[in-house]
């Protein structure tokens, strides 16, 4: 049973549910975010098919942001149902949803063929997809931080931004591969679509690997007790600290997470003038160093904890953003270099999401906590990020401006970490703010046991 997870964690039933638990919510997220380092490869591509004319690429990258536009809807409505009903149910719903509203980009005429219905309807299905999103990512790291073991959360959450990444190098690859084989001709006329459909059937594999779990035990334990009432205005009158240190720390997660993985290609083929395939290449093998050594921040980060992560994150971000863009546009090697450098220190952010953000909150309203300050910090600071980026550079020319915007977000993330609690080693049973200071006894350091809170 999955509750042997939490008593006895070292039985073989435990880690092989564990092992589950681990794959499917990675999996599950991985397909997720596949439409994400889709529509950033194939950019150029719905610009031509979609937003003809000079405004092209600002018609693209609002159709990335807009979609952001229904993501804390979705937190508000996914969030509470997953904190009444579990997060199992609302896990396989949104899936679903993703993979169907993906699916269907690939099925839409081009404008040059309905005029402005196609943009149109671009819009409206990357409206359904952050509708759904707004209940997946918070519920899959809660879940996957649920089922880990109070010492190792920080390990098995990182498998969840190994799956995110997966799921960009996985987009990523299957464009470069489309480019490769069916020329830059073919890939604007149709090739384009064949990404977007390859959703359907990954789609249904991640929901299968869900609907295959079993719920998490630290929601059964709450569900069967008396607890004090959930929902988004227990979390709002509440968990107010809790809430706004999350969004803060997620202004800097996001508007350096969207700027790098997402607006970097446009960036790169736009400014300094890279090739399509090289610049998709060059994605790749950033995100393939990313994806190697996130397991090791996320088991660095239960030895040391992950206030600490965060610290060194940040400030690195701050003093190299602007020497790193400054790199990439001396050439190719250059612009790899500096995405690499980057990406190594936003690493620590990433591989720590999923045991630091679900910790902020007690079990009662873990998720519709997470789903909503999550989600609203991203529709307002991350999914825009292209946009802002790509505004900024056209109306002034100015190339370093998405070391500046990092550099500001960081900033707000730094304000919002002075806020934060060390949760490593502490238990996220119960309905008490997670926090290693309210153990009794005191642990001697992150890796302890810890007592569950009551």
């Amino acid at each position: 049973m999955t509750a042997s997870i939490a008593a006895e964690p070292d039985s073989p039933e435990s880690k092989q549910q564990l092992r589950k638990s681990v794959t499917a919510s990675a999996m599950g997220n991985a397909t997720e975010w596949f439409d994400y380092g889709v529509y950033a490869a194939t950019a150029t591509y719905l610009t031509d098919a979609f937003f003809p004319g000079e405004l092209g690429t600002l018609g693209t990258m609002l159709g990335f942001a807009v979609s952001f536009l229904l993501r804390p809807l979705g937190g508000m409505v996914w969030g509470p149902i997953g904190d009444r009903i579990g997060r199992k149910a609302v896990l396989g719903t949104t899936i679903l949803l993703m993979a169907a509203a993906t699916g269907a980009i690939g099925l839409i005429p081009t404008h040059a063929s309905i005029g402005v219905a196609a943009p149109i309807l671009l819009i409206l299905l990357r409206v359904v997809q952050g509708f759904s999103t707004g209940g997946e990512y918070g519920g899959a790291a809660t879940y996957l931080a649920e089922c880990a073991t109070d010492r190792k959360r920080g390990f098995f959450g990182s498998f969840l931004e190994f799956g995110t990444l997966f799921g960009f190098v996985g987009g990523s690859a299957v464009v470069l591969a489309c480019q490769l084989v069916l020329g830059t001709d073919a890939m604007h006329d149709w090739g384009w679509r064949i990404p977007f459909l390859i959703a359907v059937p990954l789609g249904l594999i991640g929901w299968y690997l869900r609907a295959r779990l079993d719920e998490s035990p630290v929601f059964e334990e709450v569900a069967d007790q008396p607890h004090p009432p959930g929902g988004l205005r227990e979390v709002l009158t509440t968990y107010r600290r809790e809430t706004l240190t999350l969004i803060g720390l997620v202004v800097a997660l996001n508007v350096v997470n969207y700027t790098l993985l997402t607006y970097q290609p446009t960036y790169l083929q736009n400014t300094i003038g890279v090739s399509d395939s090289t610049t998709t290449a060059m994605m790749l093998i950033g995100q393939l160093v990313m994806m190697v050594v996130l397991p090791f921040f996320g088991a660095l980060s239960d030895r040391v904890g992950r206030r600490p992560m965060w610290l060194v994150s940040l400030i690195g971000l701050m003093v190299l953003a602007l020497p790193m863009y400054w790199l990439m546009g001396k050439g190719i090697v250059w612009a790899v270099i500096g995405f690499i450098v980057l990406g190594l220190f936003y690493v620590p952010q990433l591989a720590t999401i999923s045991s630091t953000f679900p910790a902020i909150f007690p079990t009662h309203v873990r998720y519709a906590g997470f789903a909503l300050g999550y989600n609203v910090s991203t529709a307002a600071f991350g999914g825009t990020a292209p946009l802002v980026n790509e505004a900024v550079i056209e109306k002034t020319g100015w190339a370093l401006f998405p070391a500046a915007y990092m550099i500001g977000a960081s900033l707000i993330g730094l304000v919002a970490w002075t806020f934060l609690r060390e949760t490593a080693g502490t238990s996220l049973r119960g309905t008490e703010v997670p926090d290693v200071e309210n153990i009794d006894p005191p642990v001697p350091g992150p890796t302890a046991p810890a007592k569950a809170l009551a």
